[in-house]
């Protein structure tokens, strides 16, 4: 969820439970989100971190327009774009890599667009219900996995069949994957409890983050799984197979983060500070600040170029990070309000969804620095 809209009206379908957990929050956010005068404002409505999605398979990046309700589809090769008809209210997108397809989170008719990959044809609209809004894919065994804001079940879809299945899981708000594993990790903000499911048993299993947990990632190399606390200026990591967490001191209000696996180091999104603290992976403590933009509100790491990419979502810029010496490289111009980001790491392309702009910003970034040899 869009931490810069918790201040602004919004008009859409009300789940009191959420509301109920989200107001023991917001205090935090009120302070660091409150506009400056004239500052642009990003629009009312739940938007999500996956908004874009890149295909190394296709070479195409995928973003939602959920005003229009299409998928726009842009190929780095050739530079063109098409726009492909969804359901109501796409709002995330995962790339299954299993199979080349596309999947898409319809949030407001509660369907799930399948897009083929190479003919950007929709193949099948499956039926999610209940306001789908993550979704995340496995790679290694093509399931896809879907969460339901008002229900207390996940979509389990079969990515060899298309049949849907549901799995009572509590309702979680993210999704995180260890496809070396099998397991996939369900995060709740409301009281930050993280269903573990085993993805070959179906067994379930609970890790306890704590209140105001807000987002997860998972080092597949390590096994460890990390979760930023908004409230605490903190962030959890759970060594592989623990339900045990340590704690790592972070900015203000951090919202999101991301793993480089190559090099073991984890970046979090401080949305209250501006910033983005630095993590190493293996020491289990942080070991920079890097000052970013107005409002962060969402990461990438480009693994080749060990590169990180962070979208200011007030300032409409997007700050790019030297993940060698955690130096600025530069700060970019974004469309209005970006607030997810996927990147090509061999065409140098970004792709960026903006909130207020006709869907997503492409920025050449191959120039910034040489690739890693």
């Amino acid at each position: 969820m869009n931490l810069s809209t918790l201040t602004q009206p919004r008009i859409i379908k009300v789940d009191c439970r959420r509301l109920i957990a989200a107001a023991a929050i917001v205090s935090a956010f009120v302070a660091a989100a409150l506009p400056l005068s004239g500052q642009v404002q990003p629009s009312v409505g739940l938007i999500n971190p996956r908004g874009v999605a890149f295909s190394p398979a296709t070479g195409k990046a995928y973003t939602v327009d959920q005003g229009r309700g299409v998928v726009d589809i842009s190929d780095d090769a050739t530079g063109s774009t098409v726009l492909v008809k969804v359901g109501a209210g796409p709002v995330s997108i995962a790339v299954n890599a299993a199979n080349g397809r596309v999947y898409v989170a319809n949030a407001d008719d509660g369907t799930v667009s399948v897009i083929d990959g190479k003919t950007d044809q929709v193949v099948a609209t499956l039926a999610a219900s209940n306001h789908p809004y993550a979704i995340a894919a496995n790679a290694k065994t093509g399931k896809v996995y879907v969460s339901r804001t008002y229900s207390d079940e996940i979509t389990v879809i079969d990515g060899a069949t298309d049949m849907a299945t549901d799995i009572k899981t509590g309702s979680p708000d993210f999704i995180a994957i260890n496809a070396k594993t099998d397991k996939i990790y369900l995060l709740g903000y409301e009281g930050g409890t993280i269903s573990v499911l085993d993805g070959a048993s179906g067994t379930i299993s609970k890790m306890h983050a704590g209140m105001h947990a807000w987002s997860i990632a998972v080092n597949e190399t390590t096994g460890t799984v990390y979760v930023p606390k908004s409230g605490g200026a903190e962030v959890v990591a759970f060594p592989a197979g623990s339900t045990s967490f340590s704690t790592i001191k972070a900015g203000e209000i951090p919202c999101a983060l991301a793993v480089n696996e190559r090099t073991n180091m984890v970046y979090v999104v401080n949305y209250g500070g501006d910033s983005v603290t630095v993590i190493d992976g293996g020491a289990g403590k942080a070991v920079a600040t890097v000052p970013v933009g107005d409002r962060p509100e969402a990461i990438a790491v480009d693994v080749m170029n060990n590169l990180i990419y962070v979208a200011n979502t007030h300032g409409n810029s997007v700050t790019v990070i030297d993940g060698a010496n955690y130096q600025v490289l530069a700060t970019l111009p974004a469309g209005k309000n970006p607030y997810a980001l996927a990147v090509n790491s061999n065409t140098g392309k970004l792709h960026v969804a903006n909130l207020d702009d006709r869907a997503f910003t492409i920025i050449d970034v191959k120039h910034i620095r040489k690739p890693i040899q």
